[in-house]
């Protein structure tokens, strides 16, 4: 589609917006640069639930966005390691069947991200940072629990491009994991995991992912110790810049998940596997500042 026509589709849709669902319809089937109007309207809108093919091939394409940022760390005995932890959390979630696939990029920064589907990308900063096993399932429980409730589909359905969106499920739908998908996330990507999912997605995520994790046969505290060794490093070190900036406070996530967690939790004994994680981890682990 060419910039006049996309203008052309986009104004139309916006229109069809403004009158509502039977305006929407009402445009199926009209054709602007090979694009069905209608169909890009309700896809814009929200007015339809995006199905799973479409929100895995999706998954890809953020992904690819995601690690054309940071490559893939090259051990494979470490990815082996995040997999195995990570899909046996997430097999304890709604949505045990995602084809989920966890990776471990080389950035320095601490973080952990999850796009839609179950694709979980965490980095070589944050496995440093992190003591043993639990804190691992904790922290990929929290981005599992993200992929399960379909978190970042929703924001990126009520964000300011979701023209965008809407091309990406145009190529999606046809099972297409091709250039023209790439491209339309890549805008929506870097906007979102720059800017960061609510608040309330986030205490969400932490809530389900200390669940996840107790499932697994994990120490449920893993990830409010993880959040608690995030809080002793310094706001300004430009290693958690990003992560702070896009989730709430540790202090807040701290006080919300121990009123979640209450005293239901206290009692239940679960594995640290710390010397296994350090035996892992060893070979990518430095001092942290």
């Amino acid at each position: 589609m060419n910039a006049r026509n996309a203008v052309i589709a986009l104004a139309l849709v916006a229109a069809a917006l403004s009158a509502g669902c039977e305006s929407a319809g009402a445009l199926k089937g009209v054709q602007i640069g090979g694009v069905d109007v209608g169909q890009l309207a309700e896809n814009v809108g929200g007015l339809r639930e995006i199905k799973e093919p479409e929100e895995i091939e999706m998954g890809k394409g953020v992904a690819e966005t995601l690690l054309g940022a940071s490559p893939l760390l090259d051990d494979a005995q470490v990815q082996r390691y995040v997999n195995a932890v990570g899909r046996w959390v997430a097999q304890q979630s709604e949505r045990p069947n995602l084809p989920w696939h966890f990776a471990v990029n080389s950035s320095e920064v601490v973080n952990a991200a999850a796009t839609p589907a179950g694709n979980i990308i965490i980095t070589t900063g944050m496995l440093r940072v992190l003591r043993n096993e639990s804190e691992l399932a904790g922290v990929l429980g929290h981005e599992v629990a993200h992929a399960v409730r379909k978190h970042h589909l929703a924001a990126i359905r009520k964000g300011a491009f979701a023209g965008l969106l809407a091309q990406g499920l145009q190529a999606a739908s046809q099972g297409s994991r091709n250039e023209q998908l790439v491209n339309a996330l890549i805008g929506p990507t870097k906007e979102l995991y720059a800017r960061g999912l609510d608040k309330s997605d986030e205490f969400e995520a932490d809530r389900m992912g200390v669940v996840l994790a107790a499932r697994a046969g994990y120490d449920p505290w893993g990830l409010p110790n993880a959040v608690q060794t995030l809080s002793s490093i310094k706001p300004d070190d430009n290693a958690v810049a990003l992560l702070f900036k896009t989730h709430p406070a540790p202090s807040a996530r701290l006080e919300k998940l121990a009123a979640a967690m209450g005293q239901s939790f206290d009692a239940m004994q679960g594995r640290q596997n710390q010397e296994r994680y350090r035996q892992v981890t060893a070979r990518i682990r430095v001092a942290v500042r």
